[in-house]
């Protein structure tokens, strides 16, 4: 079971039990979402194409389901007063090359949970967005929700240009009249940063992976580049919060509205993830590249993929949305937020990251640095006996 949190508690303390469909929810997010919901005694469904890994309530109902399949999303929303629409595909690595899929789950699949829920009444739509509807590699520095979407033609990936859409489309949903019904629709959006969190299945596994496979072995921009992350329960806490602004109680005060999230600390991403690499028990990197260098290299490897991708579809070391979002600045204000959610981003580290991977066997055994040494004396034994064995024997 994953741990209480007292301030998703107070949020919902007052508010009558609902019940939650969680599209997308058997993922690390998902589930950690409906554990919150469901100690304050929410009733929840999961709707997914796997069931989940991770631990969750038995009493949690899993619906086997496909976003681009209405049929099935329309039978799942049935019942339902709100909806958390978190599914999304192509967020990173060789996912984000495969065009036609992502438009299909972002673009069609959001369209579908959309009318499923004024064809059935559902009241409430709280929809995962990304900063990236509004950034493609040019400098931001505490942005706001009066930021406009970037041009769609300017997204360097198809990913982030879905979502764009799939948020427009939620927005522009927003006080749609339900069928058979007096009353409307209310939707909002959430534009988090990076995820992370111990579990987390998505991108820290492929950042410990490169550590361990001595890949990691440079950074690259300036050092003064700034981003930002979001621990899993603040992204959590965010998310209750938004849907209980859409209720009556709460005047709908997010109801049409779109709202940036992050632990709220801008920092150079390669210092972020410092104690993971250092708490594993390798160097951190001493090399810094040139970010043009490195976007250069990204594109060149999404060429490659685009031809040899049909036969192999190999893991790309970066893509070029890849690079900006870790070596350009951006980095967004919480102010609106903190007055319309009451939402305050709670204090989190990698320590529990860390400690996560180590309980799992990752990181460089203690022993490594003995055997090193141990080596390494017998290597320079070896060395100073052949170089011994060509003096001349005393007294010959």
């Amino acid at each position: 079971m994953l741990p209480v949190f007292d301030r998703l508690s107070v949020a919902m303390e007052d508010t009558p039990k609902s019940t939650y469909l969680i599209t997308g929810g058997c993922g690390y997010f998902g589930c950690r979402l409906a554990c919150a919901l469901h100690e304050n005694g929410a009733r929840i469904i999961l709707f997914d194409t796997s069931p989940p890994h991770q631990e969750v309530p038995e009493d949690v109902v899993f619906v086997s389901g496909d976003v681009r399949d209405y049929a099935l999303v329309e039978k799942a929303v049935v019942g339902v007063d709100c909806v958390f629409h978190i599914a999304s595909y192509g967020m990173s690595g060789r996912e984000q090359l495969n065009k036609h899929l992502i438009e299909e789950v972002n673009v069609q699949g959001t369209q579908n949970v959309l009318k499923a829920c004024v064809e059935h009444g559902v009241l409430r739509l709280v929809y995962t967005s990304t900063f990236n509807v509004v950034f493609g590699g040019q400098v931001i520095e505490n942005g706001d929700e009066s930021l406009p979407y970037l041009p769609l033609h300017l997204h360097p990936d198809h990913y982030s240009r879905t979502k764009s859409l799939a948020e427009m489309a939620v927005l522009k949903a927003n006080g749609t009249a339900l069928s058979g019904s007096s009353d409307v629709l209310r939707t909002c959006a959430l534009r988090p940063a990076g995820i992370y969190g111990p579990g987390e299945q998505r991108h820290l596994p492929r950042v410990v992976s490169y550590i361990e496979k001595g890949v990691f072995r440079f950074v690259y921009g300036s050092p003064s580049s700034l981003v930002e992350f979001v621990h899993v329960d603040n992204l959590v806490s965010a998310h209750v919060l938004a849907a209980e602004a859409l209720t009556a109680e709460k005047g709908h005060r997010s109801a049409g509205q779109a709202y940036f999230i992050s632990d709220g600390r801008p920092i150079n991403n390669f210092e972020f993830f410092r104690p993971l690499v250092e708490g594993l028990g390798y160097p951190f990197p001493k090399l810094r590249l040139p970010i043009s260098l490195i976007y250069l290299f990204a594109f060149l490897t999404e060429v490659i993929h685009h031809v040899v991708g049909p036969f192999y579809n190999f893991q790309p070391l970066l893509t070029r949305t890849e690079v900006y979002k870790t070596g350009v600045t951006h980095y967004f204000s919480m102010a609106k937020a903190r007055a319309e959610l009451g939402y305050e981003p709670q204090e989190r580290s990698l320590d529990e990251v860390v400690r996560w991977f180590r309980s799992r066997g990752h990181g460089r055994k203690r022993q490594d640095s003995s055997v090193r040494l141990l080596l390494n004396l017998l290597l320079v034994s070896a060395f100073v006996a052949v170089a011994l064995s060509f003096l001349p024997v005393v007294g010959s």
